[in-house]
């Protein structure tokens, strides 16, 4: 049994409604159930919610919506683990058993079929407790830097002098989703090991959707990419 799970708390302060806010004509959060929907790879699409609007909202795009979250798992400091743990013990007090979980985030427009069929084949090929997708840094970190005394202080010096080409890449997390076996997320074990692997996207298609300037730049490339297909 395979299981999406997609966390939508209704506290979100810096985009009110952030969750069910109209992206592209849909509710935000119906991009991440269609896109699980059409992968046909999940056996549930559960929202995992502390909302009734945004449950009946997900209830009509199609997902379910069988529980309400507790409100210690809807405030600023809930983990993404921690919802994830709570949905999987409520899966098993059911009865289920689910085999491998993906956790896919409501504000994740960009997310397509194949990175969630790509996601899982690696997770169950490769024997790891996580896969998710990730992004190349768009500038080399090595030469990154923070207001220091009086100036600025980079934060790797012994790398002023190394030309970019010589740099290691760098990977940053897409925040789109995250595959994970049952145990992983039962036990909260951390994601970002070397037990997990991540399949790389394209930057185009990462963005993070925190602020209203996030919003309007991820319109955009919405727009950008759709013109394209």
């Amino acid at each position: 049994m395979r299981v999406a799970i997609i966390p939508a708390r209704g506290g979100s302060k810096r985009i009110p409604y952030k969750n069910i806010k109209l992206f592209h004509g849909k509710p935000m959060i119906a991009w991440s159930i269609m896109a699980a929907q059409h992968s046909k790879i999940f056996d549930r699409v559960i929202v995992s919610t502390d909302d009734s609007e945004i449950a009946e909202i997900a209830i009509t795009c199609g997902a379910e919506a069988p529980f309400i979250r507790p409100a210690k798992l809807a405030d600023d400091h809930a983990t993404t683990a921690d919802v994830m743990e709570h949905a999987v013990k409520l899966l098993v007090h059911e009865g289920h058993s689910p085999s491998e979980l993906c956790c896919i985030y409501a504000t994740a427009p960009f997310i397509e079929v194949n990175d969630l069929v790509s996601g899982l084949e690696l997770l169950i090929s490769g024997g790891w407790q996580y896969v998710f997708p990730a992004a190349e840094f768009t500038a080399p970190i090595f030469r990154g830097f923070k207001v220091g005394c009086g100036g600025l202080e980079m934060i790797f010096p012994e790398h002023y002098l190394t030309r970019s080409q010589d740099l290691p890449r760098v990977f940053h997390d897409a925040g789109q989703f995250y595959w994970g076996t049952k145990n992983a997320w039962l036990s909260k074990a951390p994601i970002f090991s070397n037990k997990s692997q991540f399949i790389e996207l394209p930057r185009l298609r990462v963005q993070d959707i925190d602020t209203p300037e996030d919003w309007e730049i991820a319109e955009k490339i919405f727009t950008l990419l759709s013109s394209a297909k």
